[in-house]
């Protein structure tokens, strides 16, 4: 066998995992500039409307848990607000908080295995869980460092973001286990 066959032989069987990875890279660099493009147009005047919006989500949850909350904004050069919690200033959200990067890498993933109408609804879907696990993620760690402030760090550094990035990884799987990689039902004879 000739080397250029070599080449066309391997190539071909690359190909499918090299159209994955470059639908991936492609989307995921779409999707970083175009949030980019979202939060230029919030630069020096505080914290962006998403972030936002999501803080006033966690502290409805935090009141509603018996810990009475409040968002303090800062200067609006700062791009950030603090939680005010049972008394006492606990954290602030800026805008890596939000997980908007991690749902980003999320779609990139799905996406790169697309599959038709169903990418979208799990995608959305997706999004809503993880949007959901962030809105719980950033309670937990205000009501940790309410509770118990020596662990805040570790809170904050370590086990928080196992849980958002834990969540990712297990939808990802999901997609690839039972809709991406599933293999067509063959009738029988």
């Amino acid at each position: 066998m000739s080397e250029k066959t070599i080449f066309a032989v391997m190539f071909n069987d690359f190909k499918p995992v090299l159209k994955i990875l470059l639908r991936f890279i492609i989307l995921y660099v779409v999707l970083v500039l175009g949030y980019q493009f979202y939060l230029n147009g919030f630069k020096n005047s505080g914290l962006d409307s998403f972030s936002t919006w999501l803080m006033t989500q966690v502290d409805f949850i935090q009141n509603l848990l018996g810990y009475p909350s409040k968002m303090v904004e800062g200067k609006p050069q700062d791009e950030t607000t603090w939680f005010f919690v049972s008394g006492k200033y606990v954290s602030r959200m800026v805008e890596g908080c939000n997980a908007i990067s991690v749902m980003i890498l999320f779609l990139a993933f799905v996406f790169a295995f697309f599959e038709g109408f169903k990418t979208f609804v799990f995608g959305a879907l997706g999004i809503i869980a993880l949007h959901i696990m962030n809105v719980l993620r950033i309670v937990g760690l205000n009501i940790l460092i309410v509770e118990h402030p020596q662990y805040s760090k570790m809170g904050h550094d370590y086990l928080f973001p196992a849980i958002i990035y834990g969540s990712v990884v297990l939808l990802w799987l999901i997609w690839i286990k039972f809709y991406a990689l599933k293999e067509p039902k063959h009738e029988s004879a």
